[in-house]
């Protein structure tokens, strides 16, 4: 037990030695942070500035910001501009020392098996818009590490502090939504099903003790979900009307009734590549060809493949579409994102497990956004973290409070 310990410390030491070695060579391959603003930088900076006038922004910044992101994240970036006036560096700063703490979480092998901790980093890391975002003044990184913070504080039971981590996350993007909605699913399919079992057991009854826990279960990231609609109320829309009117909006989101099920589509050929294929490397699962070609996956093949020919996700933004881009025509695209979507759904569609749900829901979401790889980020941080606990194809992943976490 002791060489265990001891050997678990030492590789700890290791793991923090080498993770600080690749963030510093990070550091000094973005200029120490202190490159020039790209992409959507500018806009994010500017719109941070305005929110570094105060320390409790008044409720006509918080309408009238011209971002089609909820406030969080420029709120944090200007309250660092407040109090130390260091320019666009604090804030990238911030979102670099944020994906640290992630990296560590997900693997350091406190309480953890070593191998799977190391193997689901390399994971995380080989998906390249990871340590990109992490040095750049983008809103991900911030809604992404709530994410995390929220599942972390769900798997121990302490669901309080998890709904709260879940609201800060929807008030990074909204499209933290997804989160709290697929843990609220998941926990009330659940009890659905063991209130069915008992039923045709007999009618057997919980005690008030195990239904409280579960009503919290289900209740707690509801609630968080609803935290939504304050934004919705309060930007009268989806998202600022200013923002709207000024910036590039996606004409899905434009009309509520309007959907994009090929954005869904574009969203499981990402997860395939950046998520199966990386697992399937790093873990070499055992495949057995009776166990893939089952009666439900060639039924999923078969509805994957109608979906793809009436809903052709041609159209998208990232480094998957680039490189099918290089293929000579539309055909040998399809059949690239179709393979990837589809070894998706045979990996995750098995069983109706938390992971089930939780890509079930982010593709359900992705109709009303434009398909972009790096929209994936925190489904792929909770995923490579749930494989660095061994969660990932657990049906139940709380049934005991002292399980590894």
């Amino acid at each position: 037990m002791l060489s265990t310990e001891t050997g678990t410390s030492k590789y700890a030491k290791i793991f923090l030695v080498a993770i600080c070695v690749l963030y510093f060579i990070v550091f000094l391959y973005l200029n120490k942070l202190q490159f020039s603003p790209i992409w959507d930088e500018p806009n994010f900076w500017q719109t941070s500035l305005i929110f570094s006038r105060s320390l409790i922004p008044p409720q006509t910044w918080l309408q009238d910001y011209q971002e089609l992101n909820t406030p969080l994240p420029f709120i944090i970036f200007g309250f660092l501009e407040f109090l130390f006036k260091g320019g666009i560096f604090v804030g990238r700063l911030f979102n670099f020392f944020l994906s640290f703490l992630m990296t560590c979480i997900i693997g350091l092998p406190i309480n953890k098996t070593r191998k799977n901790s190391f193997l689901a980093l390399c994971g995380l890391i080989s998906f390249p818009y990871y340590l990109w975002l992490s040095g750049h003044l983008y809103t991900d990184i911030i809604a992404s590490f709530f994410v995390l913070i929220g599942f972390v504080f769900y798997i121990r039971c302490q669901h309080i502090f998890s709904g709260i981590s879940f609201v800060l996350a929807i008030a990074s993007r909204q499209y933290m939504l997804v989160f709290p909605l697929a843990i609220t699913a998941y926990e009330l399919f659940k009890y659905l099903k063991i209130k069915f079992i008992n039923y045709q057991q007999g009618g057997k009854t919980q005690s008030h003790q195990k239904y409280k826990h579960q009503l919290i279960r289900i209740l707690a990231p509801l609630t968080a979900s609803f935290s939504i609609f304050g934004w919705f109320l309060l930007f009268k829309g989806i998202a600022p009307q200013a923002a709207i009117t000024e910036r590039s909006t996606p004409e899905v989101q434009l009309n509520w009734w309007s959907i994009e099920l090929n954005s869904s589509l574009y969203f499981l050929a990402c997860v395939g590549l950046y998520f199966v294929i990386p697992e399937l490397i790093l873990f070499r699962p055992k495949l057995r060809i009776k166990k893939i070609l089952t009666r439900t996956n060639i039924f999923l093949a078969v509805v994957l493949l109608l979906l793809f020919i009436i809903f052709p996700p041609l159209e998208a933004h990232g480094i998957l579409i680039k490189v099918a881009k290089i293929l000579p025509n539309d055909f040998l695209r399809l059949t690239l994102f179709y393979f990837l979507a589809l070894i998706t759904c045979w990996r995750f569609f098995k069983r109706p497990n938390l992971a089930f749900w939780i890509l079930l829901v982010n593709s359900g979401l992705m109709i009303k956004a434009y398909p972009w790889d790096k929209y994936l980020l925190p489904l792929l941080i909770v995923f490579w973290y749930f494989k660095s606990i061994e969660i990932l194809d657990k049906n139940i992943i709380h049934k005991a409070k002292n399980m590894r976490v």
